[in-house]
């Protein structure tokens, strides 16, 4: 398959939006506002929302965003103390915060709570004031919000509408101000450079699509105008004899193949070791590529998968790497693996995390996962850093 890309917009992370406030300050009504559709259960009774939902939608000029719907705030009783756990998991994924006040409230202690962690998360917060098609004269409501909080809310009505579009401006602004250039290949590639991407078709590939990671850089690719050719690895020498590639962009787990076949110009990297820099640390995983082989019999070694899904043969996070670091370091390596949502708070007891490229994750949750491990002093590196390392390659990959 080869396409020539024009030059375009550079492909952008989805920016995750999340809305937070108490219990009926109609945080589900203003998400299916902003979504022009019915996605979070309204109602009347407390507590309707147990879980965040989140609702992908597309808002000009960000692109595709995701809203997520959190539990409410306030509830002291054992079932709100859970739900509130999980709002406050929903501050790792989240890139804009909207924290929604309602217009009957007479105290703001667990708003001041939140906007406190969202300024320890360094989160851009937007303050609303929803309902207010309920009252006639919302302005001392707007006052005492600022009194008590020293924040001034923007007042909305998810009913009427009113308030919307300044919202959606205020979204824009609080926005990352890099967040819609950045780019997972550009500084790799430039407007008609050939670029070949060798993909795995195995058991592990969806049947009738590529995987969200073959997606992302191709569609980037496109984007900086790169000449594409995608092959599996068995077409791998059929397409090097056609014309040499610039670049070439493997599957990690292939690394050992497509380096001892591509040409010596050729410069080589994996979709894994592109979204360690996309969206991670990529100084921290080469720091922790570089205590892999020092690792001993006892140590326990983490492997973090962002998405969960069922395990098949030769699944890379369950059988691929497991089996390497038993027959290359060490057979009496505890290895855990942990899926989705389910990251230890405490980072400590390992050795070692190996995180995935992260690619169902935005930035800001992959580098929460990051940051939580650096401060902990435990080293983290991801699957492709990890690979070529492995593979003894590390050095002569493009990062």
């Amino acid at each position: 398959m080869e396409v020539t890309g024009m030059q375009q917009t550079p492909s952008g992370l989805r920016l995750t939006i999340g809305l937070f406030g108490r219990t009926n300050s109609g945080k589900s009504s203003l998400v299916n506002a902003l979504a022009g559709q019915q996605v979070s259960l309204v109602s009347p009774v407390s507590g309707t929302t147990t879980d965040p939902v989140a609702k992908p939608i597309e808002i000009y000029p960000l692109g595709p965003c995701v809203l997520l719907d959190t539990a409410g705030i306030g509830d002291t009783s054992e079932l709100g103390k859970a739900r509130m756990e999980r709002t406050m998991q929903a501050l790792d994924k989240t890139d804009i915060a909207i924290l929604v006040f309602a217009p009957d409230q007479d105290e703001y202690e667990a708003e001041k709570g939140l906007l406190e962690a969202f300024s320890a998360r360094n989160i851009p917060v937007i303050p609303v004031l929803n309902q207010i098609d309920r009252t006639a004269d919302f302005e001392p409501v707007l006052e005492a919000i600022q009194k008590e909080t020293a924040v001034r809310a923007l007042p909305v009505s998810a009913v009427t509408k009113e308030g919307l579009s300044a919202l959606r401006e205020a979204l824009v602004q609080k926005a990352p101000a890099d967040f819609e250039n950045d780019s997972i290949i550009g500084h790799l590639v430039k407007e008609n450079d050939r670029v070949l991407l060798v993909m795995p078709q195995d058991i592990q590939a969806p049947k009738g699509r590529l995987i969200m990671p073959q997606v992302q850089v191709t569609r980037d690719l496109l984007d900086h105008g790169a000449v594409v050719t995608s092959v599996t690895p068995s077409q791998l020498p059929a397409a090097l004899s056609d014309k040499t590639p610039d670049l070439i962009i493997t599957d990690s787990q292939v690394f050992p193949l497509v380096y001892s076949q591509k040409p010596a110009e050729s410069k080589l990297t994996s979709f894994s070791v592109l979204l360690a820099r996309y969206k991670g640390d990529i100084d921290a995983y080469l720091r922790g590529a570089a205590v892999v082989r020092n690792l001993q019999a006892g140590d326990r070694v983490l492997i973090a998968e962002a998405c969960s899904h069922q395990p098949l043969d030769g699944d890379i996070g369950r059988v691929k790497i497991p089996k390497l670091i038993r027959e290359k370091i060490n057979p009496d390596i505890t290895i855990e693996v942990v899926a989705g949502q389910d990251f230890p708070q405490d980072l400590t007891p390992y050795a070692l995390v190996i995180h995935c490229g992260g690619c169902m994750f935005g930035r800001r949750q992959v580098m929460s996962r990051v940051m939580r491990a650096v401060e902990q002093q435990v080293p983290i590196t991801n699957y492709g850093i990890f690979l070529a390392e492995m593979a003894g390659i590390l050095d002569k990959v493009v990062i």
